[in-house]
């Protein structure tokens, strides 16, 4: 007999103003709890430090995490020049100082060296995985791994401000898995002295701004009143930047159970920005997302079941 999971089965997107001194899992345990939710997870982790936007998936939203994952992302964030700190944040120790620091100048002329696609070491309290454990818990322990490099996509790295010569506030816009910690320690050594970040804030994820987020106390209001559910946003939301393809009510039954379709019964439906080779669209049937499809071979394949019941 299956296990009944606990909770209310509620389905949809709500966007939380991340306080700093939180963590993401925090953030998702308290919501869990004040919407007495079956299941909750989040579209981005952000660090204690950081605070901003943090999309909260409930139910059948999870399923569509990856694709918010996968857009981009906008933060701010200010570098505090002349000390490293081991979390490369400044929730940690000193490690190392320095007296330098730099003009406006050198900054922008060093920012392209980091814009594009560029090779990153994560910080050393990350959740990276070495050998099976989590980087964190091994500098906790204080055990020294060394960390691989890893692609990342900077799309665009602004000098914003600059307070005082002691910190720089800096505009990025960037691709999943680029960490705010390494661009702030690696900007600081290119420019001869060391540094950390000392506030970070993002903006954006995908198609979740900051627009659209509502602060943690007031989300878990929402959790107690009986329309909690209205507050969410549609499961669709999440999947604003994949090309729609409507079925009829027969192809969507047909996709709902696994068969794949005839590209040939979609002609003159496909979007025209949907890539027919390997492209993934957003299966819409009702008014309502069904599944993720990718068209390929001159077929549409169901990839991820959102509903399982087509219209």
């Amino acid at each position: 007999m299956p296990r009944t999971r606990k909770g209310r089965p509620i389905d949809g997107w709500l966007v939380i103003d991340k306080p700093s001194g939180l963590t993401s899992t925090d953030v998702v345990n308290r919501l869990k709890r004040a919407f007495r939710a079956q299941k909750v997870g989040h579209g981005g982790t952000l660090d204690p430090l950081a605070t901003g936007v943090l999309p909260i998936a409930f139910g059948a939203a999870t399923k569509t995490v990856p694709y918010v994952m996968d857009g981009a992302k906008e933060y701010v964030f200010t570098l505090r020049f002349g000390e490293a700190r081991d979390t490369d944040d400044a929730d940690g120790q000193v490690i190392e100082t320095s007296p330098v620091r730099p003009t406006d100048e050198a900054i922008r002329a060093a920012l392209p060296r980091f814009t594009g696609d560029i090779e990153q070491i994560p910080p050393r309290y990350s959740a990276v995985k070495v050998e099976g454990e989590r980087a964190y818990d091994l500098a906790r322990e204080g055990i020294a791994v060394e960390l691989a490099p890893r692609p990342a996509r900077i799309d665009s790295l602004l000098l914003e401000a600059r307070p005082d010569p002691d910190t720089a506030v800096f505009r990025v816009v960037c691709g999943k898995g680029v960490y705010m910690r390494s661009l702030a320690r690696d900007l600081a050594r290119a420019l001869g002295t060391v540094g950390h970040v000392a506030a970070l804030r993002r903006l954006r994820v995908g198609p979740f701004t900051e627009r659209d987020a509502v602060a943690l106390d007031r989300a878990e209001a929402m959790g107690q009143e009986d329309g909690a559910p209205g507050f969410l946003k549609p499961i669709e939301t999440a999947l604003a930047d994949i090309p729609a393809l409507a079925l009829t009510a027969a192809e969507a039954q047909r996709l709902a159970n696994g068969e794949r379709l005839s590209l040939v019964s979609f002609l003159g439906r496909i979007p025209p920005e949907a890539d027919p080779d390997g492209g993934v669209v957003r299966v819409m049937a009702g008014g309502k997302a069904l599944a993720i499809g990718r068209l390929e071979a001159g077929m549409l394949h169901p990839v991820r079941l959102l509903s399982p019941q087509p219209g």
